[in-house]
């Protein structure tokens, strides 16, 4: 029998704030929460964000709401953004003079230039004829939204981030995060686990790219930069994965990164459960880590005319100031999406050590199921790959939840707020809700309040949607006053206000998690909720060892809320171990049967028994 991947831990950061602790969720409903709910997130926020958290008042509130969710960008001025502009340079009456450091000469002299030594260290340069110069400038960018982490939080004072780039960054910041919700001390369940029982998929779509990484590798020539000894290797995508090996947990076990555009959260979480269910690992960390707020990357998806410039929401609204709060309006009439940047990573455990250990549920991933889209006209263009996803995770869900239980569903959308999106995904969710039978299929996109923030962005509607069964409600569209005339809507219930499904959510015992990234990669997983994995726990083990496994939660509980409570005042623990208890060879010692490493308390177990016995003479 397949274990069942046990959601144990969360973290991270995104435009809405810290995950754990659900305060990122409850940023999105604290307009329903209760005020005594709503405290220790408004301390939490305010504490990140740099403002004064002696008195939590209403004024400070309207500041850190000013200062959450998508807003007018804080990554770069848009009202002022380094241009440089070709020029060609021709003399008038007199010919180009100049003066220049002989230190700064061109390495090879045009052919047009004449020189003439100043003194030592100058010379003076006449050109006979035209001059081509780059000239300073800076100009108005089309697009002034995204969901960038909240205002003020400054990554650097975090740890010693010196020459990172910001994607890593907000990695180490969310799997900490992670793990300080876990309740454990990690270095604990190492004790209890062999040292290759654990798997880390972690990257990010685009790369890092950033001046401290890619962007400033591939521009230094051209701006008179030079490339540092960093800067290659933090640019790989799967960087996020080794940083968190290296420098967070300390670990030896499986890892790498699954890219698919903007699914690759998904592809990274099916990684790590079917490490889970197979036995390969006892604990999964997966993730994504993305800083696109950059006008390099915006540039490129805004010329496809895939984000939502200013001037479309001008005009949507019928106004001459842009709205950056509603930029991204899914299921409506809409312009495009928004960029964003986050950082989400979820901690997986499997079934026999979560009960052994005492730590919370918080829901299970059932599956995740990838498909593509066959031949199409353009590689960029939704394809027939997601129909197969969203099938096959309903599908799952009847099989575990009978017909009665699909009722009890939800969908988190891919949710772009792009004109073509509202019209293939809103077809798919309908025929599919059709075709099961179910009646009135909740609909949300989070993407309507924190951004599209490429890889991590599944892990935004994961941890979105994991706060449902702690507090109540999924987060409704409220960007939008009305669906678009193409949206389809039978069988759908696309949510424009906050939906209450009952306490803790009891009301709804599963969510499909829906992704559609560029080049066909569609993702759609089926995650359980805490209530209904606890019961098929009990079904599996007997009520007496679920009895047990809570009597063991209570501490556990107590002593992850009381990592929470410290992190609302700003004493929280940012795991970096750079250059600590380094390993060599000389802590290394293989057997036939075994490797012991030095600093860990167990071995590896080596092969002894041929798995392909069948096949052999």
């Amino acid at each position: 029998m397949a274990k069942l991947a046990l959601i144990v831990g969360l973290g991270g950061i995104n435009a809405a704030g810290r995950s754990s602790g659900f305060h990122s969720y409850k940023r999105l409903v604290c307009d329903v929460l209760q005020d005594d709910v709503m405290a220790s997130t408004w301390q939490d926020l305010a504490q990140r964000m740099g403002l004064d958290t002696s008195d939590i008042n209403a004024d400070i509130i309207a500041q850190i709401k000013a200062g959450t969710l998508v807003r007018r960008t804080t990554t770069f001025d848009p009202d002022a953004v380094p241009f440089q502009r070709k020029a060609k340079l021709a003399p008038s009456a007199e010919p180009i003079t100049f003066q220049l450091k002989k230190s700064k000469l061109p390495q090879t002299i045009p052919a047009n230039w004449s020189l003439t030594d100043v003194d030592n260290n100058t010379v003076e340069v006449v050109v006979d004829g035209d001059f081509e110069v780059l000239i300073n400038d800076s100009i108005t960018y089309p697009v002034s939204s995204a969901g960038n982490i909240p205002t003020g939080f400054d990554l650097d004072k975090l740890y010693n981030s010196r020459s990172h780039p910001r994607g890593l960054k907000l990695t180490v910041y969310g799997a900490s995060d992670a793990l300080n919700s876990l309740g454990i001390d990690w270095d604990d369940i190492l004790k209890l686990i062999n040292p290759d029982e654990v798997s880390v998929y972690a990257g990010s779509a685009l790369g890092q790219v950033d001046e401290n990484s890619f962007a400033g590798m591939l521009s230094a020539y051209f701006k008179g930069g030079r490339v540092s000894t960093k800067m290659m290797a933090m640019a790989l995508a799967e960087m996020p994965a080794d940083f968190i090996n290296s420098y967070v947990i300390n670990s030896v076990g499986t890892t790498g990164t699954n890219m698919g555009a903007c699914a690759s959260f998904l592809y990274n979480l099916r990684q790590g459960m079917l490490d889970i269910q197979s036995g390969k690992a006892r604990v999964a960390i997966v993730g994504n880590a993305e800083a696109p707020v950059e006008t390099g990357v915006m540039e490129g998806f805004r010329v496809m005319g895939a984000l939502a410039e200013d001037e479309q929401l001008k005009a949507l609204d019928n106004s001459d100031a842009v709205d950056n709060r509603r930029a991204c309006r899914p299921f409506s009439t809409n312009a495009g999406f928004t960029m964003a940047e986050s950082a989400q990573f979820v901690i997986l455990m499997d079934d026999e050590l979560a009960l052994e250990l005492g730590v919370s549920i918080y829901g299970s991933v059932a599956d995740v199921f990838i498909n593509a889209d066959a031949n199409k006209k353009s590689i960029s263009a939704p394809g027939i790959g997601n129909y197969v996803t969203v099938a096959k995770a309903t599908a799952l869900a009847k099989a575990i939840l009978g017909e009665a239980g699909l009722q009890h569903t939800f969908v988190q959308a891919h949710g772009t707020g792009t004109p073509q999106n509202r019209v293939t995904e809103s077809h798919i969710l309908s025929q599919v809700a059709t075709s099961f039978n179910i009646k009135n299929w909740p609909v949300t996109a989070i993407k309507s309040y924190v951004g599209h923030s490429m890889g991590a962005a599944a892990g935004d509607q994961l941890v979105a949607s994991l706060g449902v069964w702690q507090h109540g409600w999924i987060p409704g569209i409220k960007t939008i006053d009305h669906i678009a005339d193409d949206v389809h809507q039978k069988n759908l219930h696309i949510l424009t206000d906050h939906k209450f499904v009952g306490d803790k959510g009891h009301e709804m015992k599963a969510v499909i998690l829906n992704a559609k990234g560029f080049g066909g990669n569609n993702a759609s997983g089926l995650v359980l909720s805490p209530q209904q994995t606890l019961t098929m726990l009990e079904n599996k083990y007997g009520a007496s060892v679920v009895s047990a496994y809570q009597e063991k939660n209570n501490q556990v509980k107590k002593t992850a809320q009381a990592n929470d409570h410290k992190a609302c005042f700003g004493d929280e623990n940012i795991r970096y171990e750079f250059g600590n208890a380094v390993i060599d060879e000389s802590g290394v010692n293989i057997t036939t049967e075994e490797v012991r490493l030095q600093g860990f308390v167990n071995a590896i177990k080596l092969v002894q028994d041929n798995p392909y016995h069948d096949y052999s003479q």
